[in-house]
């Protein structure tokens, strides 16, 4: 198990700033989540985890070791992606297997790790099957079984379940969330889905405009939020304008 430090993280694109000067602690063994609407930055902050986008300044550790100086390869993270990014061409079995060949894993030792990847999501004996044979919750679950076939640090999880059907979104994000708890490893997971973030994480950091509104577990970010748009977001409509101008005790006087 890895924990992740990200440490006062910036990235503009052109004039936008992407990313603003974010610090975050993620513990070992953690399944965290980045929420927040479209364009507040939490894919950009993901893939400079990953190692696909570069820092404009700050750093990023697993543990004690700075990672953000070395190519996405050299990471060890198993990346999960909106669009499965399986390859057409491959099979079941080598899409699975192709970071274990790119990190040249003894022949022998391949086949034996791609069917325990399988087996840890449910598709043993799929080895041969083509991506085209199967449903976009089955290739999710190949797209898993890739990231985690490699036995990296950190999973990285791209709003994975945004182009399946609401039902199977709801069972693959139980599975996802089961599968990351029985591994013990450090999951970070990119969604702009509250309830989704609400029923899988452990904390969530609630991004806008490329800064972090508030990091806490589901219950506070609920029913503590820290800001307006945080409460709005979350769906927490009443929301009235006041000046506390007195104290009785445990009491707070509220003029609106």
């Amino acid at each position: 198990m890895t924990a992740v430090a990200i440490e006062n993280v910036s990235r503009a694109f052109g004039a936008v700033q992407a990313v603003s000067k974010v610090s975050l602690d993620i513990r070992d063994g953690e399944f965290f989540t980045l929420l927040g609407p479209s364009g507040c930055g939490k894919t950009t902050l993901l893939r400079m985890i990953a190692g696909f986008c570069e820092l404009d300044a700050g750093a990023i550790r697993f543990g004690a070791k700075r990672i953000d100086t070395l190519a996405a390869h050299r990471r060890n993270t198993g990346m999960v992606f909106q669009n499965y990014a399986i390859f057409p061409n491959l099979s079941v079995g080598g899409n699975v297997a192709y970071g274990l060949r790119a990190r040249k894993v003894a022949p022998e030792r391949i086949a034996e790790r791609i069917k325990s990847a399988l087996k840890l999501v449910h598709l043993e004996g799929y080895e041969a099957r083509w991506p085209h044979q199967l449903s976009g919750g089955q290739l999710q679950r190949v797209a898993i079984a890739r990231a985690l076939v490699i036995e990296p640090e950190v999973l990285l999880l791209d709003e994975p379940l945004s182009n399946l059907d609401a039902q199977l979104r709801v069972e693959m994000r139980g599975e996802i969330r089961q599968l990351q708890q029985s591994l013990g490893i450090t999951a970070i997971y990119v969604t702009h889905d509250q309830e989704e973030a609400l029923a899988i994480s452990d904390r969530i950091a609630v991004m806008r405009a490329g800064v972090l509104e508030q990091v806490g577990t589901p219950d506070a970010i609920y029913r503590n939020s820290a800001t307006p748009f945080v409460a709005q977001f979350m769906g927490i409509t009443n929301l009235l304008d006041g000046k506390v101008v007195d104290r009785e005790g445990a009491r707070l006087v509220v003029e609106a």
